[in-house]
Formats: C-alpha cells, sequence, structure tokens
C-alpha cells in the first residue's frame, strides 16, 4: 500500500501521467477475469536457460505447475506438486502451495497436502495443487488437491497459528498416519471447509482447481463434481456445481439451483465470474455439460446460509454437440462428441465470452468462441448469441480483451485474434506447442506459455490488429499456466521454475 501512495505522490507531484503498479492478488481482472494489467515498462527480454539473465529471481517448483501465480501483500504464491520436496518430512507425491518473498524469491512456507487416495481418479498423479488462490486483508483463499476450501493466514505460522482451526500438523498427513509436528515453515490454516461431504457430497474427477470468485463477504466456488473413475456415470448426480460461503467464517451461504449434476461428460474444471448487466450483479460459469450459466449474484454482505443461487439464464455453446444420457465421457473423438467448458467466462462491456470445445483428454479436436447477450433469461441459445468462432479448435484458454480486440489460444498452439463486436478473425500463429494456460495482454504486448517435448517456451506478441512477433524466449520446462505482472515484476512459472523479471530500467 505505501509503495501505491508514494508513486500516486509522484503523479500529482510532476504533473504527468504515472503508471502506478500494484499487486495481483487473484488470477485475471476483478470480478470480470478479463486477462489484461495496466502496467507499464514490462520486461520483454530475458534468458530462461541455466543461469538466466535478465531475471530478477528464480525459484524452484516441482515437476508440473498448473497453477498461476499470484502477487500481494510483499508475497507471491504457486501451486505446484512434490517432486523436488523442500521439506524432508514430505515425501512422494503431494500437493503443495508456496509462498514466496516478493522481493528475493525466498521460500517463506508451504502448504503441504496428501494425496486424495479415497476417490479413484480423484487426484491425478502429480497434478498437485492446480488451484491460484485469490488473497485478500492478509487472507489467502484457495482449493486443494483434496477438494477442500482453505483460508490461510499469508504469513503462515511464523506469527503464529490463527484460530479457529488449530490441527495443523493432523492436516499434512495422510489418513492413518501420525499428525506431524506444525513448524513456522508451514501453513496456518484458518478455516477448512470439506466439499466431499454432506450437505455437498462433491466427487471430484481427476483435479479440484477453481479459481475462487472473492466478492465482499462471499466465495463462489467450484465444486469439481465429476465422473466416477469408469467414466459411464456421474458419481454424485445430485451434488451442486457452485457453492457459496462466507469467507469469514468458511460456512456454506448457498448452492445453484442449475441441476447440471446429471449431465456433466467428465469434470468441472471452470470458475465462476462476475459482471453488472444492467442495475443487478451477475455470475457467470461454465458447467460440466457444455452450457454456459448466468445466475443471480448474492448480496455480498449476506451471512447466513439456506440460500439458493438462482439461475436467470443457460446457453448451449454447441449445439451441434450430441448429449450423452446421465452424463459419462466415454465417448469417441467424433465430430458430434459432447463439449466441455474449462475456461472462465469473462465479462466486457455487457457482453460473456467463453471458450468451449472437445475434451482435451477425451474428445473431438472442434471447438469455438462465443460472445455472449447476458441480457435475456432462460435458455438464450438462440437469442443470446451475438456471435461464435469455429475456428478455435480445442481450448482451455480464457480470453484477454482490450481496445475491441479479443486474444485466445488454443490446445493445439496457435493463438487467435479477433474483433471483438463482430467475431471476425484478424490474425493467428501456430506456436508449434501446446497450450494449457492463457494470454495476459499488459504493455501493449499479448504474453502467453507453450510447451512441447519437455520443453516450454514464452511467446510475446504485439497487441493490435497486425500481427507482430515480439519475442519467442526458450524456457526450462513445458509451461502450463498464464504469465502474470505485478509491481512491474513478470512473473512465468513453467512446470518447475518459476522466473521474475524485472521490468524495463529496473
Amino acid at each position: 500500500m505505501i509503495r501505491q501512495i508514494v508513486l500516486l505522490l509522484m503523479t500529482f507531484a510532476c504533473g504527468t501521467a504515472v503508471a502506478i503498479a500494484g499487486d495481483q492478488p487473484q488470477w485475471g481482472q476483478k470480478h470480470s477475469r478479463n486477462m489484461i494489467s495496466d502496467e507499464k515498462g514490462v520486461g520483454d527480454d530475458f534468458s530462461g536457460e541455466v543461469n538466466p539473465k535478465g531475471v530478477k529471481w528464480t525459484a524452484r517448483l516441482g515437476s508440473i505447475t498448473y497453477a498461476t501465480p499470484v502477487v500481494a501483500e510483499g508475497k507471491v504464491l504457486v501451486g505446484t506438486n512434490n517432486r523436488y520436496p523442500r521439506d524432508d518430512r514430505h515425501q512422494g507425491d503431494r500437493g503443495v502451495l508456496m509462498c514466496f518473498n516478493e522481493t528475493d524469491g525466498k521460500l517463506l512456507w508451504q502448504l503441504t497436502v496428501p494425496k486424495l487416495k479415497s476417490v479413484r481418479y480423484g487426484d491425478w498423479h502429480y497434478c498437485g495443487i492446480s488451484s491460484s488462490p485469490v488473497v485478500e486483508d492478509s487472507k489467502v483463499y484457495v482449493t486443494s488437491n483434496r477438494c477442500e476450501v482453505l483460508c490461510l493466514d499469508i504469513n503462515g505460522l511464523a506469527d503464529g497459528n490463527a484460530r479457529p482451526y488449530t490441527d495443523e500438523g493432523r492436516h499434512m498427513a495422510a489418513p492413518g498416519r501420525e499428525a506431524f509436528k506444525a513448524l513456522k515453515t508451514d501453513a496456518d490454516i484458518i478455516w477448512r471447509f470439506d466439499m466431499k461431504v454432506a450437505p455437498i457430497g462433491a466427487v471430484p474427477h481427476n483435479a479440484t482447481n477453481c479459481s475462487i470468485l472473492l466478492d465482499g463477504d462471499l466465495l463462489y466456488v467450484s465444486t469439481a463434481n465429476g465422473v466416477d473413475w469408469t467414466h459411464r456415470k456421474v458419481a454424485n448426480p445430485k451434488a451442486p456445481s457452485i457453492i457459496v460461503l462466507n469467507k469469514k467464517t468458511g460456512k456454506l451461504v448457498a448452492v445453484d439451483d442449475a441441476n447440471i449434476g446429471p449431465d456433466i461428460f467428465h469434470g468441472q474444471w471452470s470458475s465462476a465470474s462476475l459482471g453488472k448487466v444492467g442495475d443487478k450483479k451477475q455470475i457467470f460459469f461454465g458447467g460440466g455439460d457444455g452450457l454456459c450459466y448466468g445466475f443471480e449474484a448474492l448480496d455480498p454482505k449476506l451471512a447466513t446460509g439456506g440460500n439458493t443461487l438462482k439461475k436467470i439464464w443457460k446457453f448451449t455453446c454447441d449445439t451441434t454437440a450430441r448429449k450423452v444420457e446421465g452424463g459419462a465421457s466415454s465417448y469417441p473423438k467424433a465430430p458430434d462428441s459432447p463439449t466441455v467448458i474449462v475456461s472462465m467466462p469473462v465479462f466486457y462491456k455487457n457482453r460473456v465470452y467463453v471458450a468451449a470445445g472437445g475434451d482435451p483428454w477425451h474428445g473431438k479436436r472442434l471447438g469455438g468462441l462465443y460472445c455472449i447477450d447476458p441480457t435475456k433469461t432462460g435458455d438464450i441459445t438462440k437469442s443470446g448469441r451475438i456471435w461464435s468462432y469455429m475456428g478455435l479448435g480445442q481450448s482451455i484458454s480464457t480470453v484477454s480483451i482490450k481496445d475491441g480486440l479479443v486474444y485466445i489460444t488454443s490446445y493445439g498452439g496457435r493463438i487467435h485474434c479477433l474483433n471483438a463486436d463482430t467475431g471476425k478473425l484478424q490474425w493467428s500463429h501456430d506456436t508449434g506447442g501446446e497450450i494449457y494456460g492463457s494470454t495476459m495482454l499488459v504493455d501493449g504486448k499479448v504474453y502467453f506459455g507453450t510447451g512441447a517435448r519437455r520443453r516450454g517456451e514464452l511467446w510475446i506478441f504485439a497487441a493490435g490488429k497486425t500481427k507482430k512477433l515480439i519475442r519467442r524466449i526458450q524456457l526450462d520446462a513445458v509451461v502450463h499456466s498464464t504469465p502474470i505482472v505485478a509491481n512491474g515484476t513478470l512473473y512465468v512459472a513453467t512446470g518447475e521454475t518459476l522466473y521474475a523479471v524485472e521490468g524495463k530500467g529496473k
């Protein structure tokens, strides 16, 4: 906060417009989830080799890092796995959330979570903690690999154990194993909500990786409910897909009424976003049934339970997709196979933009980007479709939108630039590597990472209607997350390394 105040005073004193750097406490812009940043002077020329040049610091992660880093209150947090244990007490596959010092990359503390072995295929090997946390007022909110929502103290146990939760040692131990002694380098859990037990009863499939949406005192969380290990039926079709928790207590406030469960094809890995449509706020969510939904947002100060997250509209992204009775994802890679949504819907100028397509692990190679009118109600598959771009292919990425242009990547390795009003393609480029993460639009440039043959690259294009490649940087490992910028520093997480790249002129 002091840094922002000083820069603001400098702006007034000099009489010039100075770009005020700031934290990046969540994945994407607040509420809308748009993948853009207003920072200037972002680094775009560095080396990702063993002895990197132009890099402020690097930190060892695991072997696979799906989570995008966040930066807040002098800390950098990122989820990964336990391939290279930082704590000798914890060996083997685990989910890990690491907290680094923003200045020098020193590891301050970590959350270590045992694998979820009670649900077959519920916590896939080496996925680790794939949720990008959200930070507010020294509290870290994150979903763990055990399908639970955790509220953590951003300072870890170094400043004592915050209440009401005090059983961190038991939480670090696998069921049936002796509890660990909690150390100052361990995470401090303030409260915990287990989505696997009643009244939720979610059964996750492959991973729980929701990036929690924070609005006032409320947390909007995807339950990750999905099919069972046979892929032939939904394990618990009655479980809700979105729940709302009180951020202060972790108590359940509401569940959705969309009844998505029976029609889930595989899993649910999308996250919610928020936008003000007219004079009312809406929650947007990509369901595991291939439909995008709009819900009535709750009063941000609502603290009591027993509420319902009411559906306003639903939009079938792919009308040519075959519906599978009772859900389940044992379907062929045919052109009429079901469509899933992994990306987050983005709200921009009274429109919702969301990518949907074939399941990258099971389904067809087809997919599209959809522009939806959220002012409609009911089934708006026809009435709410402003445009659709069907040249996208499979995509699990979230869009970046600015100055009338939309940027999005496809799982097959191509970046696309489209007109935000019409969906017309401006340009595209084949990178030759798979893309899991999303684009980040900052300082007139579009950043995103790729991966192929165990090697990763950071691609940087100029933003605009004309294609211009600025730089292509070789990295040490595949990139599964999204680059972010905070306080003048660019952060890029590969599977194994977190790079902190100093801004220009620093």
